[in-house]
């Protein structure tokens, strides 16, 4: 973009409006990016300013009034300055979007066309991306005109410079297996990425207990311990960052050669830019993935999409941790170099009080006080997996190394003919499930789904089964106390607890006195197959007598072919009321279509005008009358 914004001349002139607009999706992006346009232009006399999330505003919007050529910010805070009126664009020459596929994905995408549309049509737009997805496509053809498409590529591989690790780790050993790695590494600094926040904040906890001078670097953190963070790994005060995908795009640290992946990366994409912060400028870098051995299919077909080739391995062992120390102590250039004259004296000095074995048994204490010690691993298997083969079935899911499902079976399974049983703190009435207690055990206390037997819910706890081996290294990993985490405890139970006790319906429902019980009755005439049939559909038209002109037969039984019952049936009590209501007058209110009656114990007269009645049929009591004075 010089060209566009210097022309013809060496130098700027005075900054009244912003000439170069730069947006970056993260904080540590859009300030790397500014101070390096800082020294590359500084010749130039241009003058820069930076707007992201996280600082003040106030400060922001005094350099954009004190004047800036060039502005540099993340689009949320950009987006806001030019709502506000502090930030013009109106003579806005160029527009960078870098990371432009990032920025979207991160759901900026009405921020960009807020800061897009309000600059002028004759800007140029530059959009910088490492893929070009569908969005970036359709943003590039609403926003650019006569667009040119560069594609930049050094070699025929992704990132030559980074060795590809991955390293298979048994489960509930991925945190001793980081601490090996960066213990063996030569490397000034590593860079350790993790999914999710609390993640990053547990492994910084472990990772510093063990001496390592660590950092953290999340979306939680303010910008300035953001700030801090970086600036402690380029000056070597931090060894280790411990970060979310946040510092996965655009950062560049000359002295990083290790990248981690603690948590697999969900996509190529996230792993190639993981990676890519290693390696860079003809430098070299490593870059391994921490693998459990359940997730190599998945780590393969995402190096395969990737189009990465890695070597397969385990992490360093303690022993070789402890070797390649005296290696790198035997080859240290100090132990070669001539000795001066100023040290004569002190040298002769040491050797006559303490002795030449004694001093050189004080130097390596010396060297080894301020290393952490290697942890010790667990064995994995190596040995691929076998692929299975389809049967001619093989559109329906049938494996040919299946067995029929009646052969199949927890019976069959290894290791749990001397199972232990675990009690856990928490059952049904906490709304326990096995499928959260499950992942829960397995990551607290180190085991696979192999090691889990059944799992019986109950009320108020819940009895989990263990192998015996699995049982003793998930309560070597969880500690004495038995706490799996807050709130969740588990403690060994003696033998296998009872089994739950199951409903039986025979025992509930006695059935024994069925052929004693009375025939129910019909309301419907049983079905007679001779009985003519009526195929049109329509109901039979049914002539109505009078009393008089009724058939004799239906006056003699009436209706009693639709009861087979030989009881008879009750006869209804008629309603009859007392003379002496009829005498004052009163008569049982009559119900109307739509009108209701009046309410038992109503004092006055019902809606419709219509009297009311108390409860038990008894008309109102009369009021009576004051006896006179006197």
């Amino acid at each position: 973009m010089a060209g566009d914004l210097l022309g013809e001349e060496d130098r700027l002139s005075r900054a009244e409006t912003p000439l170069a607009l730069i947006v970056a999706p993260t904080r540590e992006l859009a300030m790397q990016v500014a101070r390096e346009l800082t020294w590359l232009y500084g010749p130039a006399g241009a003058r820069l300013a930076t707007c992201v999330g996280g600082m003040d505003m106030r400060d922001e919007r005094k350099a954009l009034a004190r004047g800036a050529h060039i502005v540099v910010g993340t689009p949320g805070r950009l987006s806001d300055h030019i709502k506000r009126g502090s930030l013009d664009t109106a003579g806005i020459r160029v527009v960078v979007l870098d990371e432009a596929d990032e920025m979207l994905d991160m759901g900026f995408r009405e921020e960009l066309e807020h800061i897009l549309e309000g600059t002028p049509e004759t800007r140029r737009t530059l959009m910088f991306s490492a893929t070009v997805p569908k969005g970036i496509a359709n943003l590039a053809a609403r926003y650019q005109k006569d667009a040119e498409r560069v594609r930049t590529e050094s070699e025929q591989r992704q990132h030559g410079d980074i060795e590809y690790r991955a390293l298979l780790v048994a489960p509930g050993d991925e945190e001793n297996a980081i601490v090996n790695i960066v213990r063996h590494s030569d490397s000034e600094s590593a860079l350790v990425f993790c999914t999710t926040r609390a993640a990053v904040n547990k492994l910084m906890s472990r990772m510093g207990n063990r001496g390592f001078p660590v950092v953290a670097l999340s979306g939680e953190l303010s910008q300035k311990e953001r700030t801090n963070a970086l600036q402690a790994l380029r000056d070597g005060r931090a060894r280790v960052c411990i970060a979310t995908d946040v510092a996965a795009r655009g950062l560049d640290l000359d002295n990083l050669g290790l990248v981690i992946h603690a948590d697999l990366p969900r996509d190529p994409a996230t792993l190639l830019h993981r990676s890519g912060r290693t390696g860079r400028a003809g430098r070299k870098g490593v870059s391994a993935l921490i693998v459990a051995p359940k997730a190599r299919r998945r780590v393969e077909r995402l190096l395969g999409d990737a189009k990465i080739e890695a070597t397969w391995g385990t992490p360093p062992s303690a022993d070789e941790i402890n070797a390649l120390d005296d290696a790198r102590l035997l080859a240290d250039p100090s132990l070669t170099r001539p000795i001066h004259e100023s040290e004569r004296a002190m040298i002769d000095a040491l050797l006559e009080q303490h002795g030449a074995e004694q001093v050189a048994a004080a130097f390596l204490r010396k060297q080894r006080e301020g290393r952490s010690a290697p942890e010790d691993l667990r064995e994995v298997d190596l040995t691929p997996p076998k692929r299975r083969e389809r049967t001619e079935r093989g559109d329906r899911g049938d494996w040919a190394d299946r067995e029929p499902r009646e052969k199949r079976g927890k019976s069959e399974r290894k290791g749990f003919d001397d199972a232990v049983w675990v009690q856990l703190n928490v059952g049904r009435k906490k709304n326990a499930e096995a499928r959260w207690i499950l992942p829960v055990l397995c990551k607290a206390g180190g085991l696979s789904r192999d090691d889990i037997g059944a799992i019986r819910i109950n009320p108020s706890d819940t009895h989990v089964e263990l192998t015996r081996e699995a049982a003793q290294r998930f309560f070597d990993t969880i500690g004495d106390g038995g706490t799996i985490e807050k709130g969740l405890r588990a403690s060994p139970l003696d033998g296998a607890p009872p089994p739950p006790a199951r409903f039986d319906r025979e025992d509930r429902f006695d059935r024994s006195d069925r052929d004693e019980r009375p025939a129910p009755r019909l309301r419907k005439k049983p079905y007679d197959p001779d009985a003519p049939r009526n195929l049109s559909g329509k109901k039979p038209f049914k002539k109505k007598f009078t009393p008089d002109e009724a058939p004799a037969e239906r006056k003699a039984s009436p209706q009693t072919d639709y009861i087979q019952d030989d009881r008879e049936k009750p006869a209804r009590p008629e309603k009859k009321f007392s003379k002496v209501h009829a005498k004052d007058g009163w008569k049982p209110p009559m119900r109307g279509k739509g009108k209701p009656a009046g309410k038992p114990g109503a004092k006055g007269p019902a809606k419709g005008g219509k009297p009311a009645f108390q409860k038990g049929g008894k008309p109102p009591k009369k009021a009576r009358k004051p006896a006179p004075r006197g």
